[in-house]
């Protein structure tokens, strides 16, 4: 841990804890762009992208946020360079490895969301091995987005529930928000109420399409290797200037 990290370790002063939103998400944008700016190969960012994620993971467990989400490879980024894309699906297989024995002992709850069948069969098997050995953990709740569409996700949707109205098991007056929910890759996990995005885009990507519904958006000019918990705390600060009324006056 840096001297900077060290110091934030704690919740700032400035920040309310009543106020701090239960459930993060990030799109962790830039890795690429920040390895271009250091003259390094595009891969560099990943890995350096890696730890910036670990150490935001570290920060929410430290600073009592209950659960993150992070866009770890979207349906969209099987288009990147074959040999980027391999190097990706090698690293997320290699970290899960190496951070399992680290997240049990920390008490992190890990879950993948996505069409996770179309992954490597090696990177399946680390996937499934990392969710058994932590379900019954009870700190934050990390969730990571692979081959996550969010367009995708309210399709498949739409066409299990469809089935069952088909085979006389759901009425459709029976559908409402609850039930569909319920058919989403993210069943049984709590809307988020801050988005992050880094590096100055201003899209959501096709992520969380319906679960960022009343959900907050804070943008940041940072690229993802730079995003630390400076920026981390300048995100919440801003969070918390915010008037949620949720539809009300």
């Amino acid at each position: 841990m840096t001297a900077q990290q060290t110091q934030l370790q704690f919740l700032p002063s400035d920040l309310k804890r009543e106020l701090l939103p239960k459930h993060v998400a990030v799109i962790m944008d830039g890795n690429g762009r920040w390895a271009k700016l250091q003259g390094l190969p595009r891969i560099m960012g990943h890995k350096r992208g890696v730890d910036a994620l670990k150490d935001l993971l570290r920060c929410c467990k430290d600073w009592g946020i209950q659960a993150l989400t992070a866009y770890a490879f979207s349906t969209e980024n099987w288009k990147r360079p074959q040999e980027e894309v391999n190097f990706l699906m090698t690293l997320f297989q290699r970290v899960l490895r190496q951070e399992l024995q680290e997240m049990l002992e920390e008490n992190v709850q890990i879950q993948f969301v996505g069409n996770l069948d179309a992954l490597p069969p090696s990177l399946q098997a680390e996937i499934s091995r990392s969710m058994a050995e932590t379900r019954n953990n009870q700190g934050i709740r990390f969730t990571v987005a692979t081959n996550y569409g969010g367009r995708q996700e309210i399709l498949q949707a739409c066409r299990a529930i469809a089935q069952k109205v088909q085979q006389g098991v759901l009425k459709p007056d029976e559908i409402d928000e609850q039930l569909f929910e319920a058919h989403l890759y993210t069943a049984g996990i709590t809307d988020p109420d801050l988005l992050i995005r880094t590096s100055g885009e201003m899209r959501l990507s096709n992520f969380l399409l319906w679960q960022m519904a009343y959900g907050e958006i804070y943008i940041t000019d940072a690229l993802w290797p730079d995003f630390d918990r400076t920026e981390f705390h300048r995100a919440l600060f801003a969070y918390q200037q915010r008037d949620r009324r949720f539809g009300k006056v």
